[in-house]
């Protein structure tokens, strides 16, 4: 080889030519493979020039898509819709139809009530208080009749809260029914059918605290049915009750599905239990 210069245009070298390197033959037994390593260059993307985690890193980890809580996260959960009828409401429904679920109005609904027993309260101590410093023949029977009235208020406060429990907000596939009274049961009632307009409002204490007045229109001039205040959960019930009116098939269908699926629960618990 001769070189006339160094890194010149007339450099000149006399190179033979490369030949391509054999095929490598596979071999007999092979080495299997990591899973994880190769999902994890699959899947994996480099952001920034760092790579990214593998998705073995990140199996089994669960996300949580419930909703942010808030400071009134407690109070504005909506309450659990029982799979059957209590015994308050069972008694008003024929067998032909199919429960949809109840609800007890919003506990703001007591708040006037909750209100009024802790002023009587404050009142009663205070008034105890001045009369024990009063000296006189008829302190005796004026601090008896303090106390009588403060009792009396806080049973009916108390009757109040008791009429709170037995009321009683029904849905089923073909009606609405609204139970009231403990001693004089008052039952309304309005056929799904003859619902024409339906809203529901709420205030911005109801947003935060998660209840609304329901407002229903029907053909009749007169509804029981037509103002129902402080009913909790006032969009997922809403959304509910139109769908029971415009959409039942979809609605049995998707009851028959969560049936079928409890079914089978229970036959795979007893079948684990058996083995």
């Amino acid at each position: 080889m001769t070189d006339t210069g160094a890194g010149g245009s007339g450099d000149k070298k006399d190179t033979e030519p490369l030949e391509p390197p054999a095929p490598r033959e596979p071999a007999e037994n092979p080495v299997p493979q990591d899973d994880d390593a190769t999902r994890e260059f699959e899947t994996g993307a480099t952001v920034g020039g760092a790579p990214a985690a593998a998705a073995a890193d990140i199996d089994g980890v669960r996300f949580d898509d419930s909703p942010p809580g808030g400071l009134f996260a407690s109070f504005g959960r909506a309450p659990t819709v029982p799979d059957v009828p209590s015994p308050i409401s069972a008694r008003y429904l024929f067998p032909t139809e199919k429960y949809r679920g109840e609800w007890r109005r919003h506990w703001i609904h007591l708040m006037p009530w909750y209100i009024i027993g802790t002023l009587a309260t404050f009142i009663m101590g205070f008034a105890s208080g001045l009369l024990m410093k009063w000296e006189d023949t008829s302190r005796d029977t004026a601090l008896t009749v303090t106390v009588i009235v403060w009792l009396a208020i806080l049973g009916y406060v108390g009757w109040k809260i008791l009429d709170w429990y037995m009321d009683r907000f029904i849905l089923t596939n073909k009606r609405i029914m609204l139970i009231q009274g403990v001693i004089t049961r008052s039952v309304a009632m309005m056929p799904l059918g003859r619902v024409t307009d339906m809203k529901y409002a709420q205030t911005p204490m109801g947003r935060m605290l998660n209840y609304g007045e329901f407002i229903i229109e029907s053909a009749g001039q007169d509804q029981a049915l037509r103002n129902v205040p402080h009913l909790p959960n006032p969009n997922e019930l809403y959304l509910q009750m139109c769908e029971e009116m415009y959409e039942p098939e979809a609605v049995d269908a998707r009851e028959s599905d969560e049936e079928e699926e409890l079914l089978d629960e229970e036959e795979r618990k007893e079948s684990g239990a058996d083995a």
